[in-house]
């Protein structure tokens, strides 16, 4: 595994080897579709990994958006961290349920309010309860309060504006969806949004990045995927998918081949969609002219 990997991802074993570190938090951030019709929450309080705090992908979110999800302000994340006791100088590991899905948007989100000390666990909880290893229930003990300091990383975060600029300039737009939603064959679950994609944008369903048993693929798997794609990871980056979580998977996925700096869309398809005057193209990705 190189560096960029073992920065951005630990494995079960190191996790379980490292669970009693003082400076360590770990961070359960399941969130599901709504048509999973699943309470993440419940699910945590029900069992999570020793010690491990609940990560509210729905509650840790900009309040005056329409749009789902979008980051909160910096002055609540600070809030919301201060109160769970996560501060400054701390070794955040977060994990969902799934394996690798919901957990990618927290690690983003944590980058985004300038907080680089965060791994992903691979293979999440799934991974941890098929090895047999412990759990608990309820709600953890009480941290005393930290301080965290949030600094935007606005490198990071693309809004629609930053979109239609970068269509301009051709930057490359990576789309996380499943392919038949990217080519508008398939309905958006969301009501009100048009099928397609952002013109130009390259598909790499995130599903496609991940093992059947919740583990990210190698850095050669990832590699050639975005290769194949039409993607060169080397250079600047914009991900994309239908609300922001997914997007975030791609994010992770090319922080770990070591292009870091590959910045989410966080309105995603939720905005552009959404938005009659915005241009759309559907079918597979069109090859790239020079």
């Amino acid at each position: 595994m190189q560096e960029s990997a073992k920065k951005w991802i630990v494995d079960t074993d190191w996790l379980a080897s490292h669970l009693d570190a003082p400076d360590l938090i770990v961070m359960d951030a399941s969130w599901h579709l709504p048509t999973a019709n699943r309470d993440p929450k419940a699910e945590y309080l029900a069992e999570h990994i020793p010690g491990a705090m609940f990560f509210d992908i729905n509650d840790l979110t900009d309040e005056k958006s329409t749009l789902p999800h979008m980051l909160p302000s910096t002055v609540k994340f600070a809030s919301r961290m201060k109160k769970m006791g996560v501060g400054d100088g701390m070794r955040i590991v977060v994990y969902d349920t799934h394996g690798l899905f919901s957990a990618a948007r927290a690690w983003w989100t944590f980058r985004a309010m300038g907080h680089e000390d965060v791994a992903v666990l691979d293979g999440g909880l799934k991974k941890w309860k098929a090895e047999g290893r412990p759990l608990e229930d309820g709600t953890p003990i009480r941290r005393t309060e930290r301080h965290f300091t949030p600094l935007m990383n606005s490198s990071l975060i693309r809004d629609v504006d930053d979109i239609k600029q970068a269509l301009k300039k051709r930057t490359q737009i990576v789309d996380a969806r499943p392919a038949a939603r990217f080519e508008g064959a398939e309905a958006e679950p969301r009501p009100g949004l048009r099928a397609g994609h952002i013109p130009g944008a390259r598909s790499v369903p995130s599903q496609t990045l991940i093992n059947a048993d919740g583990t990210l693929k190698t850095e050669a798997e990832i590699g050639k995927i975005f290769a194949d794609a039409g993607i060169d990871w080397r250079q600047p980056v914009i991900t994309t998918c239908g609300s922001g979580v997914t997007a975030s998977i791609l994010s992770l996925a090319l922080a770990v081949l070591g292009q870091n700096q590959a910045a989410v869309y966080d309105g995603s398809w939720a905005e552009w969609g959404a938005d009659e005057s915005l241009p759309i193209e559907t079918g597979p990705a069109k090859e790239l002219t020079t």
